[in-house]
């Protein structure tokens, strides 16, 4: 890897399996101190075997593992405990222990032979569990919480260890959308104030994409891209990684469209600006094939009109309808045995007499509705 003296954390030839056989090669990734490195890839890619092959957890089958320009190889257990923490999906063995005294056990790496907690290691466990909000479970037996909540505890076990970096697998994969954001949000504030460096595998692509300073894609036998979030989410790529074949991703905005309805349209959709992408969604769950435009190709609405519609007439973003455009529109509309409009014309700026022309073509058809708001009423 290039320039390898810039990276608080980076991998050199990393090699990695299980009893002696590769399953991926030559991994070279990295990050600076504060940054979040984020693994994706499909199922049983390996994802894991990476986190757990950084963390000694499996001993590499080659190449180095550095940490702050020192070969982790060479450090010892409690060195490294000092230094990094780790959240894993596996389960924690816990017997009649409190969430507090699980928290508590991410302070052993700084007690002595007795394990003895001092009134600054008790200081730091509460702090610890105020940041991800689980005071409140302090007393509550670690075995009789929700999956949610363990999730919430071990990263409150791995953040009192106060480590220079943290690895975490699949750790969204228990919570619901709200403590999701919450968790990440968390993790992101440390990576910015304290500086705290972050190493994970994500499932959710569209909170990879924004929550990663670098992302690695792991594909096969190798690390197949490794980048920024802009350089990893261009056009197709995440389609080809993950073998989408039924169905769509856009890159751009993370919008996940199931596979569009075959056949001829028997619906053209008059939208633009966000205002018909729940339409689109609602014929495509009732299984009628539909058309829809005309729509700037920069607009909110053609990411789902792209990957649900039978057709889509659609112009440069920031050009002029032109008269093609609008004859086949026309076209459609006449072929349609309804016409849905979800858009007020009179608000599309320079453009609104075009697409007035065409609400006005839809109406003259008799055959034509929208859900409220739209040109007439008729969800």
């Amino acid at each position: 890897m290039n320039n390898r003296e810039e990276f608080y954390f980076y991998t050199e030839g990393l090699d990695v399996g299980y009893h002696g056989e590769p399953l991926i090669k030559n991994i070279g990734i990295g990050m600076k101190k504060g940054e979040i490195l984020t693994l994706i890839g499909p199922n049983g890619a390996g994802k894991t075997t990476i986190l757990k092959s950084i963390i000694r957890q499996l001993e590499p089958l080659g190449g180095v593992v550095c940490l702050d320009g020192s070969d982790m190889g060479t450090l010892t257990g409690k060195e490294l405990s000092a230094r990094m923490s780790v959240v894993l999906t596996d389960r924690v063995r816990t017997e009649l222990m409190s969430c507090e005294e699980v928290v508590e056990t991410g302070r052993y790496p700084y007690t002595g032979r007795f394990g003895i907690l001092s009134e600054k290691d008790h200081r730091i466990v509460r702090q610890s569990m105020e940041l991800v909000h689980i005071s409140e479970l302090a007393d509550r037996d670690f075995t009789r919480i929700s999956d949610g909540q363990k999730q919430r505890v071990m990263l409150a076990r791995a953040i009192c260890q106060e480590p220079d970096i943290i690895v975490l697998d699949e750790p969204t994969s228990f919570l619901d959308i709200k403590y999701k954001l919450e968790f990440l949000n968390i993790i992101r504030n440390m990576s910015r104030a304290r500086k705290l460096s972050v190493i994970m595998s994500l499932h959710e692509l569209d909170l990879a994409l924004r929550v990663s300073d670098k992302i690695a894609c792991v594909r096969g036998d190798r690390i197949d891209r490794f980048g920024t979030p802009e350089e990893i989410f261009t056009e197709g790529y995440i389609s080809e990684l993950y073998q989408i074949d039924t169905g769509a991703y856009d890159e751009l905005t993370g919008n996940l469209e199931l596979e569009a309805v075959k056949g001829r349209p028997e619906v053209f959709v008059l939208g633009g600006g966000g205002s018909a992408t729940a339409v689109y969604r609602r014929l495509q769950r009732e299984g009628i094939p539909f058309a829809t435009g005309i729509l700037w190709e920069n607009d909110l609405d053609y990411p789902a009109a792209k990957a649900l519609a039978a057709e889509v007439v659609s112009v440069k973003p920031f050009g002029r309808i032109n008269e093609k455009a609008m004859c086949r529109a026309k076209e459609l509309m006449d072929s349609c045995s309804r016409v849905i409009c979800t858009i007020r014309p009179e608000t599309a700026g320079e453009f609104g007499s075009e697409l007035k022309e065409l609400a006005e073509y839809g109406k003259g058809l008799k055959k034509h509705n929208s859900p409220a708001g739209g040109c007439s009423v008729d969800p």
